[in-house]
């Protein structure tokens, strides 16, 4: 083993960085040429790969970023924003060609969120982006975003998750879906290397045509993930592998904007991962890390430190139903 590899952070966070443009829970949509004022506007780090590298700082855990950003104010942003947080960003590249991914998120009051998305620096992500980041010491890579990344095949994804398993290693996958797309082909040559499986039931919808998140799970349980769990907002979440099948409640959060809190989950997921345990209180500790985190407006600035994460586990029962 290289001895640089002993240093090497037990997580790799892959997929999109994004630049996020915040504003506050507004009354109302502006109409054409109205000014809504507000008291302020986030510029804050989005996208899948650096919100749970976020969460997992927060949480204590040590991880690597191995995304794209371009060379502009926007790309620096997100790169020192990652590095406050102690991540690892080696294998975040700087594509000269393409500028910074980023995201405008209006959030009104009652509704749910608009986004007006610009990929950027993210469309050349690759599989191959993943070799540099992975090494003897990488317990859990993590892939958010999948599916929206048009260079990330799953047959080249399939081949670095059967790596990392290879090594002792946990695949952790979550996608994003746009709208309607021919999803179902690569997620049959990755599920079947995935540990964890970790769309929310909308994304399930649009990957499958099928809007009951029991019959969703069975589903990519038959395409070969080992755990599925589908997030479902306010309704909770189901959990299904060969030793869970559950439908989960929600904790009491009162909800500012929604960003970021699947990411938030994935995190809390992982770090239960790490730490070894069940998947029932992996889905606990997800579930109060995602809840904590639309507390405040922004993908990361609510989520919960350790010590908040395990104070409100002590004192918060999550509705558990067997399948």
């Amino acid at each position: 083993m290289n001895p640089s590899e002993n240093q090497a952070p037990p997580v790799v966070c892959a997929g999109m960085v994004v630049t996020d443009h915040v504003s506050p829970p507004l009354d109302h949509l502006p109409s054409a040429g109205e000014l809504v004022a507000v008291d302020d506007l986030v510029l804050n780090i989005g996208g899948g790969a650096a919100n749970a590298a976020v969460d997992l700082a927060r949480l204590g855990v040590r991880s690597a970023i191995c995304a794209r950003v371009g060379d502009d104010t926007f790309g620096r942003f997100a790169t020192e924003t990652l590095r406050t947080h102690g991540i690892d960003t080696q294998a975040l590249t700087v594509d000269r060609s393409r500028p910074t991914s980023q995201t405008m998120i209006v959030n009104v009051r009652g509704q749910d969120r608009r986004f007006i998305h610009a990929v950027g620096a993210n469309l050349g992500f690759t599989a191959e982006d993943l070799d540099p980041a992975l090494t003897t010491s990488t317990r859990v890579l993590y892939i958010g975003y999948f599916l929206i990344l048009p260079e990330l095949t799953g047959e080249a994804l399939a081949k670095r998750f059967a790596k990392v398993r290879q090594g002792g290693g946990f695949t952790v996958l979550d996608v994003a879906t746009p709208g309607p797309g021919k999803y179902i082909e690569p997620l049959k040559a990755v599920l079947p290397h995935t540990d964890v499986f970790l769309p929310n039931s909308d994304e399930a919808a649009l990957i499958l045509g099928e809007h009951d998140p029991i019959r969703q799970a069975l589903a990519f349980r038959e395409m070969g993930a080992r755990a599925v769990v589908i997030t479902c907002g306010e309704r909770g979440a189901i959990a299904m592998s060969d030793s869970l099948r559950v439908r989960l409640g929600t904790y009491p959060i009162a909800y500012v904007d929604g960003s970021g809190g699947g990411d938030a989950f994935d995190a809390g997921y992982i770090t239960g991962l790490l730490e070894g345990r069940s998947e029932l209180d992996c889905m606990k500790l997800a579930s109060a890390i995602g809840a904590s985190c639309v507390r405040a407006v922004g993908t990361t600035a609510g989520v919960f430190t350790r010590a908040e994460a395990d104070a409100f586990l002590r004192s918060h029962e999550l509705a558990i139903e067997p399948l």
